[in-house]
């Protein structure tokens, strides 16, 4: 399983972002998606495909890391890997072995709003994950044979992609240091010693306060007709009952009053690098457009080898052999824009840092050409395409949209949005965004030697 899920859908994917209450829209739409809602509260959507004889079916809770309870951290990510332990009617690790004999694949995965189930199979087998995926919504069977062990591969794969990744470890300390409350500040996969204590008890009554009918969201896509989708859905999501979910209530974020600064230095670490993290707006928060801006702006500023923190750092003076920005509005309450830097070998780390500050300056007082933001929104623009073209981007962006209360109507104004973009707008969110005391600076660097 894995702990969050990946990012290829986060640049130009927002333009899919949509909620739970939108209607069946024109062919024109990006997905073209349709949608219902079945009595007991489950959003159905199916985005017809024919391409390939395939389909996908994602199951979505609105439900992730962000909404756990301080001192059980990991429990959402924890949840997800004893879905696949058996209900009342099949026995632990028989979903994954009926979807693969069905020649399909499934997996899952857990990140601060949400986690997700999905399964591959041929179009005809569709009724087949349906019945499982619906089983085990609401007859999840645990006991500490189960989970006990289970709770012993989590910390295993802790340790393996955290512990031992000096990388994700200053990953985990910078995001840690920019959130100062917030949940967002506590990695998804769960401190180590809470993830220890985690228990069957707090399991079963996490799963019973999230997961329902009423709290998901099923999408399908692929060669599959929306008929046949709403009649299988009646049949096996139909007599799930609804649950009264609890209001998603997150620890604010107090004011940031000062630039933090997280150094970690490791004997696996060959080459170092810089980042600096900035706390933004995401699409969900904050002004309603900003995050349309901030897109354009880390495109623009680093996206890219046509970038302009590219070409001045890496093709024109050759003080690093990478250098780019990005920005990552997915998020219910907040945004993260990044400016990271590869120095090469013989560069140190203060010459990059005082580089990039220059380039922000110059940014800030010169702003953005006509061109370069003529680029950007090509460049988004393409990205948008190709993703149509991709089975799992439409449920993954309108899956992970689900947790933000996103309309159709905002997905059809994407791509408008984001052509009516202009210079002033991008000043205006970097100006926004790049404010040092939202910020925490992460540097990587070989450990120390005399």
């Amino acid at each position: 399983m894995l702990t969050c899920v990946p990012r290829f859908f986060r640049t130009a994917i927002f333009l899919i972002l949509s909620s739970i209450w939108f209607c069946d829209v024109a062919a024109s739409a990006v997905f073209a998606p349709k949608t219902f809602k079945l009595r007991n509260g489950l959003t159905v959507v199916v985005i017809e495909n024919p391409r390939a004889p395939i389909v996908i079916q994602m199951l979505w809770y609105r439900v992730g890391a962000a909404d756990e309870a301080p001192g059980e951290s990991g429990l959402a990510h924890f949840l997800e890997h004893l879905l696949f332990k058996g209900t009342k009617t099949t026995k632990p690790g028989e979903f994954s072995r009926v979807v693969s004999r069905l020649g399909g694949e499934d997996n899952a995965f857990t990140s601060y709003d949400y986690t997700a189930y999905y399964q591959v199979v041929a179009a005809q087998k569709l009724g087949d994950v349906m019945r499982l995926e619906a089983d085990r919504m609401h007859n999840l069977v645990l006991n500490d044979a189960q989970v006990l062990p289970e709770r012993d591969v989590v910390i295993e794969e802790r340790k393996s992609r955290t512990d031992n990744s000096p990388t994700a470890q200053l990953r985990e300390q910078v995001r840690r240091a920019l959130y100062l409350n917030h949940p967002y500040g506590r990695p998804v996969i769960g401190w180590m010693h809470e993830i220890r204590s985690l228990t069957t008890k707090q399991a079963m009554t996490f799963y019973r306060k999230h997961y329902a009918p009423n709290n998901a969201m099923l999408i399908v896509a692929g060669a599959i007709d929306t008929e046949e989708v709403r009649a299988l859905a009646k049949k096996y999501y139909g007599p799930i009952p609804p649950r009264i979910i609890p209001p998603r209530i997150r620890s604010a974020e107090p004011p940031h009053r000062a630039a933090r600064r997280v150094i970690l230095r490791d004997k696996q670490v060959m080459l170092a690098s810089w980042s600096r993290y900035y706390l933004a707006s995401s699409y969900s928060e904050g002004e309603q457009t900003r995050g349309h801006s901030l897109e354009v702006l880390a495109q623009a500023f680093g996206g890219g080898t046509t970038s302009r923190l590219y070409q001045k750092l890496v093709v024109e003076r050759k003080i690093a052999a990478n250098a780019g920005a990005w920005y990552n509005g997915n998020g219910l309450d907040f945004g993260e824009f990044v400016v990271y830097v590869i120095p090469n070998a013989d560069t140190s780390i203060q010459v990059v840092e005082a580089a990039v500050n220059r380039e922000i300056e110059a940014l800030m007082k010169e702003g953005l050409s006509s061109a370069d933001i003529r680029r950007a929104k090509k460049i988004i623009a393409a990205q948008a395409v190709y993703a149509k073209d991709e089975l799992k981007a439409g449920p993954n962006a309108i899956g992970a949209a689900f947790t933000q209360g996103r309309t159709i109507d905002d997905v059809e104004a994407w791509p408008d949005k984001i052509r009516a973009v202009t210079a002033d707008k991008v000043m205006a969110a970097a100006k926004e965004v790049f404010n040092i005391v939202n910020s925490v600076t992460g540097v990587l660097l070989p450990e120390q030697t005399k």
